[in-house]
C-alpha cells in the first residue's frame, strides 16, 4: 500500500449538491466520516471544496435576471457560510477543527503571496486542524477568476508538497471517449511523458453549477504528477470512495496519474503554475530552443533571444516562446523589458532566466 502522510482531497459542486441545486448533506456527511478516520491514521488532510455557490443557489432560486459575476457573487457569499457552517457541524462530532481558506488567483501571483498562504495552512496542519479551501467567489472578477477548483487544487497540492492529490467527480476517472458509451474504456494510469491526444480521450460536460470540465481536470493532473505528486481522478459519489483508495480496502475504479522521478524546487512549482500572471512574452531561436529541451540544466542567454513583447520589470513572470512562436516555458525575468530589449542577440552576457527560475511545461504534441 502507498504510503501517504499529506492528502489533497478536492470536492467537486456535481459531488456535494442534490438534483435540486442544494447542498447534499448525506453525502458531505460521508466524505467528512472518510477524512476523520484518515486523520485517526495521522494523516494531514487538506480539503478543497466547492460548493459554496451551488448552496446559494439552491436557498435564493427567487434571484433572477443578474447577469453572470453578480449572480456567483451573491450566491457565493451567502452559500459559503452555509457550506462551513455544515463542515463545521460535521468535524466537531469527530472532534476535529477546520478553518476556512478563501483565495484568489492574485494571491498565487506573487512569491511572497504564495508564501503567505503556504505558512498560514503549514501552521493549521501542525495543529491537527483541516483546511477548507475554495476560491472566493465575492470578490474574483471574470478576467482573475481560476479556471475551476481543479485549477486551484493542483496550485495548492504543490504549493503544500502533498503526497497525492484526489480529485472527486461524478465519474470514475479519465476514459479513452465518452463515459456513457459502453465502447468506451477507463483509463487505470497514465504514466510520467505519456503522449495521448486529449481532444479525443476525455469528454468535456462540464456541472452546471462549476466551470470545470474532464480535459481541465487531466490537463493539470499532467502537470502535478510531472512535478512528483500522485494524482487520481475518482467518482466522488461512490461509497467509502476515499478509504476504499488510500487504504486499499475495495477495488474500485478510478485513473491514477503516476508521479515524475524527477524532483522540482518550490519555486519551479510556484512558476509552474503561474501562466495566468505572465506579464511578457519572449521568443528564441532554435538554438536556445534545443539547449532549453536538453537533458543538461540551461539557462535562457540572450544570444538566444530573437524578440521580446509586453512591459515586464525584474522578478516578474514571462512566457518563453519557440521559434513557431507556441509557449513552452515559463520563467522569472532577472531584468526589465527594456533591458532585455537592449541586450537580446548578445553574446557573453549574464542569463535573463536563470535555469533555477525555469520551468519547462510539459506538452502531450
Amino acid at each position: 500500500m502507498e504510503t501517504y502522510s499529506r492528502i489533497a482531497i478536492k470536492v467537486g459542486s456535481n459531488v456535494l449538491t442534490r438534483p435540486d441545486g442544494r447542498l447534499d448533506l448525506t453525502r458531505m456527511s460521508a466524505l467528512v466520516d472518510q477524512i476523520a478516520e484518515l486523520r485517526r491514521m495521522d494523516k494531514e488532510v487538506i480539503l478543497i471544496s466547492s460548493g459554496a455557490v451551488a448552496a446559494g443557489k439552491g436557498e435564493m432560486k427567487e434571484f433572477t435576471g443578474l447577469d453572470v459575476v453578480s449572480a456567483r457573487q451573491l450566491f457565493s457569499a451567502v452559500g459559503q457560510i452555509k457550506l462551513m457552517n455544515r463542515y463545521d457541524e460535521f468535524f466537531g462530532g469527530y472532534g476535529l477543527r477546520c478553518g476556512q481558506i478563501l483565495t484568489m488567483k492574485e494571491s498565487f501571483s506573487t512569491r511572497r503571496h504564495y508564501l503567505n498562504q503556504k505558512q498560514c495552512m503549514e501552521v493549521m496542519l501542525e495543529h491537527g486542524i483541516v483546511p477548507v479551501v475554495n476560491e472566493n467567489d465575492t470578490v474574483s472578477v471574470t478576467e482573475l477568476m481560476f479556471t475551476d477548483n481543479d485549477e486551484l487544487s493542483g496550485l495548492v497540492a504543490t504549493m503544500m508538497g502533498v503526497d497525492v492529490l484526489l480529485i472527486l467527480s461524478n465519474v470514475d476517472g479519465v476514459y479513452d471517449g465518452d463515459p456513457a458509451l459502453p465502447t468506451s474504456a477507463l483509463l487505470r494510469e497514465v504514466v510520467p511523458d505519456a503522449r495521448l491526444d486529449t481532444d479525443s480521450i476525455v469528454q468535456t460536460s462540464r456541472s452546471s453549477l462549476g466551470r470545470g470540465g474532464m480535459i481541465t481536470k487531466f490537463r493539470m493532473a499532467q502537470k502535478v504528477a510531472s512535478e512528483g505528486i500522485t494524482v487520481i481522478i475518482a467518482n466522488g459519489k461512490r461509497e467509502h470512495i476515499l478509504t476504499d483508495i488510500l487504504l486499499e480496502r475495495n477495488e474500485v475504479p478510478y485513473t491514477r496519474f503516476l508521479p515524475g522521478s524527477h524532483p522540482v524546487s518550490g519555486v519551479k512549482k510556484w512558476i509552474a503554475h503561474s501562466e495566468g500572471f505572465a506579464k511578457g512574452k519572449i521568443q528564441i531561436n532554435e538554438g536556445a530552443y534545443r539547449a532549453l529541451l536538453s537533458s543538461q540544466a540551461a539557462s535562457l542567454l540572450p544570444v538566444g533571444v530573437v524578440a521580446v513583447e509586453g512591459q515586464f520589470e525584474k522578478d516578474d513572470i514571462v512566457q518563453i516562446l519557440a521559434p513557431d512562436g507556441s509557449a513552452f516555458a515559463l520563467g522569472k525575468i532577472s531584468c526589465s523589458a527594456e533591458e532585455v530589449q537592449s541586450r537580446m542577440g548578445l553574446q557573453g552576457e549574464r542569463p535573463f532566466v536563470h535555469y533555477n527560475n525555469l520551468y519547462i511545461e510539459w506538452r502531450t504534441e
